[in-house]
């Protein structure tokens, strides 16, 4: 069990096995925002696309050494690359994370080298720690997630305001619970947050509705609207919050770390 400390980082993974949903955009804002109100912030780009990386402006040549070395057996902290953004990093991914499944399956801590990592990466890090570890998983609930979800303390789950959203939702609940019954029993889901969302579409509001009413508090009052600003950020390798603070996008996005950062603060004093 991983427990809350305040000398260890909050590990969060960011997953959802279908795709398009935003797992990246906001993995790259939520990482961003929190490292704009004073957090160390490491992203770790578990996906074999690297979308984190090419979004934070981490081209090919600055990835040397990737996620997929790091569950090779590589140190994690020499796979670290700061950005842009101050007192945010990343660890990027590679093409090559196609084929640790693979490589891995004949492991026997094969769903824990990440979690391994980490844990020596807060024992290297010194007078400078993260305090928040974001996992941009892959879409897919494969080796790479099980991965992240053996490393993280929580689940966020990003989810598109569309028809079959609660039909992914119960896949990848019961994936959380083999995890925690498995591999990984303190794992938690930490907040559902709407992503995309169109007031002026009938069918998102009803989503809205029916997602608060199936998982009550879970669901983070922030809701994301679909946003021109932050699907363009990407292709100028800069979050949302750089290449458009004012947008309704990136302020949505501060608005959810600062949620996140309230549910911490509880966590903590209940711990």
């Amino acid at each position: 069990m991983l427990p809350i400390s305040q000398k260890m980082p909050r590990v969060l993974c960011i997953a959802n096995q279908k795709g398009g949903v935003g797992k990246t955009t906001t993995t790259i804002n939520l990482g961003t925002a929190l490292a704009a109100i004073g957090e160390r912030v490491l992203i770790v780009d578990l996906d074999p696309q690297g979308n984190a990386s090419t979004g934070l402006g981490i081209g090919q040549k600055s990835r040397g050494v990737s996620s997929y070395d790091v569950l090779a057996g590589a140190a994690a902290h020499s796979a670290v690359v700061e950005t842009a953004v101050p007192r945010l990093a990343i660890i990027p991914a590679t093409l090559d994370l196609l084929g640790a499944e693979l490589e891995l399956s004949v492991r026997k801590d094969r769903a824990l080298r990440l979690r391994q990592a980490i844990e020596s990466l807060t024992e290297a890090t010194g007078d400078d720690p993260f305090s928040y570890i974001l996992i941009d998983c892959p879409p897919s609930l494969n080796l790479l997630t099980m991965n992240a979800m053996a490393a993280a303390h929580a689940v966020v789950v990003p989810l598109q305001c569309e028809f079959f959203a609660l039909e992914g939702l119960s896949q990848l609940l019961r994936t959380v619970e083999q995890v925690r019954q498995a591999l990984n029993p303190g794992l938690d889901i930490h907040g559902i947050v709407l992503t995309m969302f169109d007031p002026r579409n009938n069918l998102a509001n009803q989503v809205v509705s029916d997602v608060r009413q199936f998982m009550g508090d879970k669901v983070y009052a922030t809701v994301i609207p679909r946003n021109v600003r932050v699907s363009e950020a990407p292709s100028y390798g800069k979050p949302a919050l750089l290449y458009d603070l004012k947008c309704a996008g990136s302020q949505a996005y501060l608005r959810l770390a600062s949620e996140i950062i309230q549910r911490e603060r509880v966590l903590r004093t209940a711990a």
